[in-house]
């Protein structure tokens, strides 16, 4: 099955954008409960994920940095330590399984590379198991 059957469109998701402060995206992720959240660029473009990690390692390099101060970091200045990789709408559902262990929502991309949406892994596994209900009838 392919996974655009799955997706979550982009009008349906939450996300920053790298010429955001860290401080409007931790605010969007405290009013959404995330931990992590897509970033993009002006043109729409899938440039990685932002996670409280990222920020918590990037406040701890800068020792003299204050609350107030998270309003003048861009979030294209903060180094993201894990490289989420966006996959392509075209893959099929068997193809993002292994990703989905490691991520709460797998990133989707068209061939140009612009976000559309993302499959989240709560949505794998509803899969999983109607396969697995359908399969013991």
């Amino acid at each position: 099955m392919n996974a655009a059957f799955l997706i979550t469109p982009k009008s349906d998701v939450k996300f920053v954008y790298d010429h955001w402060t860290i401080r409007q995206a931790l605010e969007k992720m405290e009013h959404y409960r995330y931990s992590a959240i897509p970033v993009l660029n002006k043109k729409g473009l899938y440039v990685g994920t932002l996670t409280e990690g990222d920020i918590l390692w990037s406040l701890k390099k800068n020792e003299n940095l204050n609350f107030r101060d998270t309003e003048h970091i861009l979030l294209n200045e903060v180094p993201r330590h894990r490289d989420i990789k966006a996959i392509s709408i075209d893959v099929e559902i068997e193809d993002i399984l292994e990703t989905s262990l490691t991520q709460n929502f797998v990133p989707i991309v068209d061939d140009s590379h612009v976000f559309i949406g993302m499959i989240r892994r709560r949505e794998i596994i509803a899969y999983l198991l109607k396969l697995r209900s359908n399969g013991d009838k």
